[in-house]
């Protein structure tokens, strides 16, 4: 059964040493398949998505994809703790293709919401672009 529920998404990226915090808060459905948990949420203008929903899969041994389609973008980014992932990021400008290695996942979710933080570096063309840390609470 999906829940409706209030999402916070804090990201902190690092590039090259300057850190900067990106945080949104948005309304979201929230639900579970199996043992495998789903949150959706739609796109607005501030994210620059407007018109494409975005979904989390969250699988319990710490694998996190991440799936953004609509009229804007299509785009796939798995994180996998000890794992490296070619995927599709599209933009306004074209399709990408990023490297995705994840560094950590700490899952604690209940029916009633809770929060899962994940790591990951990405590159493009093997050069390193960013370190980023995201934390998403439920609520």
């Amino acid at each position: 059964m999906k829940k409706e529920v209030v999402i916070t998404i804090t990201d902190v990226q690092d590039i090259d040493g300057d850190t900067e915090t990106i945080e949104l808060t948005t309304a979201g459905k929230f639900y579970k398949k199996g043992d495998v948990w789903y949150l959706a949420y739609e796109e607005t203008e501030a994210t620059g998505y407007e018109g494409c929903t975005t979904t989390l899969k969250i699988e319990p041994v710490g694998k996190v994809t991440i799936t953004r389609f609509g009229k804007t973008a299509r785009t796939q980014l798995v994180v996998e703790p000890g794992v490296r992932h070619q995927c599709l990021y599209g933009t306004g400008y074209g399709d990408i293709m990023l490297g995705v290695m994840g560094s950590g996942t700490q899952l604690k979710l209940t029916e009633d919401g809770g929060e899962v933080s994940f790591a990951y570096s990405l590159d493009v063309n093997t050069s390193l672009a960013s370190h980023n840390s995201v934390t998403v609470q439920v609520h």
